[in-house]
């Protein structure tokens, strides 16, 4: 029963960490605390895990230039000349909005 089991956690393992659910930040979160989590076993584990899985997400890292380039040109659409130079060069110069 327990090599049932044992298969079926690793099935649901596969499944959870698939490409689909990539993006899902609480499947992050679930793996990052799972990482922290170490040795931790019982009781101990539990408590560790809630507390975990309920902290608040640390501030995002500021958006790279880069990142900035990639939003300002989806945004600016399809501007040409200098109507683009001008809206490209407030957009990269402004704080991104989340």
């Amino acid at each position: 029963m327990k090599i049932q089991s044992a298969i079926a956690a690793l099935v649901l393992g596969a499944v959870l960490v698939s490409p689909a659910f990539a993006e899902n930040s609480q499947q992050t979160k679930m793996a990052d605390c799972n990482k922290q989590a170490g040795d931790k076993k019982g009781a101990e584990r539990k408590a560790f895990m809630q507390t975990c899985l309920s902290a608040k997400p640390a501030a995002a890292a500021p958006m790279s230039q880069q990142d900035k380039m990639k939003v300002c040109n989806k945004q600016a659409g399809d501007k040409k000349g200098d109507d683009r130079k001008a809206f490209m060069k407030t957009c990269l110069s402004s704080a991104p909005a989340n």
